[in-house]
């Protein structure tokens, strides 16, 4: 699959959040989220398994209850079911890969 960035349509999940799902196949699934400082993605849990990077700016990160302070080129992994969050402690990128793939993400406005 290849999917041109200027074809994305995103997705806005939250306040100061922008969310564009990139690239996906198989069980896996590449999406780009874009926060303003201050926007908070809320503390959730799912089923998937998740890896992130930090592409752009710092986030404050909540696994667990556990708070981090994560800057450009840090990463963490999620396991399924774990409660975990960020907010953005600057305008910020995050990459978010997923498996199996977030179905609840495709179509969402």
């Amino acid at each position: 699959m290849v999917l041109k960035y200027e074809d994305i349509i995103p997705g806005n999940p939250e306040p100061g959040i922008t969310r564009r799902i990139l690239a996906r196949g198989g069980s896996l699934m590449g999406v780009e989220a874009s926060f303003i400082k201050g926007a908070v993605g809320s503390i959730h849990k799912h089923p998937h398994e998740q890896v992130s990077y930090i592409v752009s700016g710092s986030f404050q990160y909540e696994a667990d209850g556990v708070k981090y302070i994560l800057k450009a080129g840090d990463s963490y992994y999620v396991e399924p079911e774990s409660l975990h969050g960020a907010t953005a402690l600057e305008d910020s990128v995050i990459l978010d890969i997923f498996t199996p793939q977030r179905e609840d993400f495709i179509g969402e406005k």
